[in-house]
């Protein structure tokens, strides 16, 4: 206990560690009680993240930083209308089409794992399959009421999506023009000559900027290829289960596996036990292998490797308190929280004489 009281005594006397530790405790208060209002904002710091490094580029090529941030935006603008005016149509009517083949799906569902309580009763029985199929038929009635529901308010939904369409890009463009003001004006409320607090700040920026882009490439890429192989294959709702599997390397280990049920019983409800079911799994299995063993170590090189015990427990633990950005986030700020207690076990005085991390080199 006495080595306990004088660690606890030690650390909180240091000015550096109580400044971290309240800024830490305040950042945290405002994104579990307000992070839910700041959807629009948040959405454009990811965005704005994303489109960085290409006004970067630009600005090395001779162009100046107004100029630049112009054009990258309007790249994104005309891309961003083109993707809802192309692709979002199409998206809705796949997902119309596969609820409406729902009860079809799951009826295919219902003889396979019959056949399976015929088979190996010991495992299941015929009874389970019946309980199973009646919660998911149930389930599925909730959804759609729900969307019935929804749709008597689809003004307020597209009221809201307006909001998200002007104030978004308006943000993202103020936020790019004017990166150096907005960041000195963040920092002018942090506690003057803290290298600790100084280096912490860096390794956020450095590890949300990575990520951020990272994960964006990852998705893109996880997207068209799940596209063009189940295309190839000539799977049914090929666009809306591509999505899925883009959308599920949000959640590492997790998504892969969920993304695998709907993508198994469509190709079971359309071909059964055949070949084309065997290869279109063997192929999105393949997808998957890449994804973990190449394309994520290549992307995320420059972010601290954690071990998937402590991957798994921040999605877990930052989903709980703040839902998708919480998972969207979990891995930086898993990170970030290693950079913390890597920082605080050295102490703060060891970055005073150390070469602090600068804004120019993270960027690099």
């Amino acid at each position: 206990m006495e080595h306990l009281r004088d660690w606890f005594k030690r650390q909180l006397g240091d000015p550096q560690v109580m400044s971290l530790l309240v800024v830490l405790a305040l950042s945290t208060v405002l994104i579990v009680n307000f992070g839910g209002y700041m959807g629009p904002v948040l959405a454009s710091i990811v965005i704005a993240y994303l489109l960085e490094g290409s006004v970067v580029r630009l600005e090395l090529w001779g162009l100046k930083r107004l100029l630049a941030t112009a054009l990258v935006w309007l790249a994104f603008v005309i891309s961003t209308i083109l993707i809802i005016f192309a692709l979002v149509p199409l998206l809705s009517r796949q997902l119309t089409q596969a609820l409406q083949e729902l009860p079809t799906i799951i009826t295919s569902a219902q003889q396979f794992m019959l056949e399976l309580a015929q088979r190996y009763p010991e495992l299941i029985s015929a009874k389970q399959v019946e309980g199973v199929v009646d919660v998911a038929g149930s389930d599925i009635g909730s959804l759609r009421q729900t969307l019935v529901e929804r749709s008597l308010v689809v003004g307020e939904g597209v009221m809201y999506l307006m909001i998200y369409l002007v104030l978004v890009p308006l943000m993202v463009f103020f936020l790019l023009k004017d990166k150096v003001s907005v960041l000195k004006w963040v920092t002018s409320f942090l506690p003057k000559n803290n290298p600790l607090l100084s280096h912490v700040w860096l390794e956020i920026d450095l590890q949300l900027s990575n990520y951020v882009r990272g994960k964006f490439i990852e998705i893109v890429i996880v997207w068209a290829v799940s596209y063009a192989v189940f295309a190839l294959f000539g799977l049914n709702y090929a666009l809306l289960l591509s999505v899925l599997v883009g959308v599920s390397v949000l959640v590492p280990y997790i998504g892969a596996i969920v993304a695998t049920f709907p993508i198994a019983f469509v190709a079971y409800a359309q071909w059964g036990f055949t070949d084309p079911m065997a290869w279109t799994m063997g192929a999105y299995a393949v997808i998957q292998f890449l994804d973990g063993n190449i394309l994520v170590p290549l992307l995320f090189s420059e972010v601290t490797n954690l071990h998937p015990v402590a991957i798994i427990s921040a999605v877990l633990f930052f989903g709980g308190i703040w839902g998708f950005w919480g998972v969207f986030f979990a891995i930086p700020l898993a990170t970030v929280v290693n950079a913390v207690i890597n920082a605080w076990r050295r102490g703060g005085q060891s970055f005073a004489a150390s070469q602090p991390i600068t804004r120019e080199a993270s960027a690099d």
